[in-house]
């Protein structure tokens, strides 16, 4: 797993993102056995505007905690958009473990979700 100074990736198999690839074009569907996957995104509000020190320490954070998980099978981070994708296999509950993860070591990542109305 390595870092970019404008687009963060973290992923397990496969080649890194090109600058300027569409997600959809390279976020897996399937995991390795064909079993669909599910994805979510969080958003860091501000985070592109911090120093950079600030940006790669939590950057590392985030990565530390997809590196627990070996339901992970996909992540990028578009530091433009402050956008982190994350794509893993189905298993009850996973989404919002992780995403629960992430919140605990850096907690002002937020999960993107849609906002129902009543």
């Amino acid at each position: 797993m390595q870092l970019c100074k404008t687009q963060a990736q973290f992923l397990r198999q496969g080649q890194p993102l090109a600058p300027g690839v569409p997600l959809w074009k390279v976020v897996p569907t399937r995991d390795e056995e064909g079993r669909p996957v599910s994805d979510f995104m969080m958003i860091i509000p501000g985070l592109a505007k911090r120093p950079p020190l600030i940006i790669d320490a939590t950057l590392q954070r985030v990565q530390r905690v997809l590196g627990r998980y070996q339901e992970v099978v996909f992540a990028n981070f578009n530091l433009r958009l402050n956008l982190l994708w994350v794509s893993v296999r189905n298993k009850p509950g996973i989404t919002l473990e992780v995403a629960a993860a992430i919140k605990v070591r850096v907690p002002e990542a937020l999960l993107v979700a849609p906002k129902l109305e009543r």
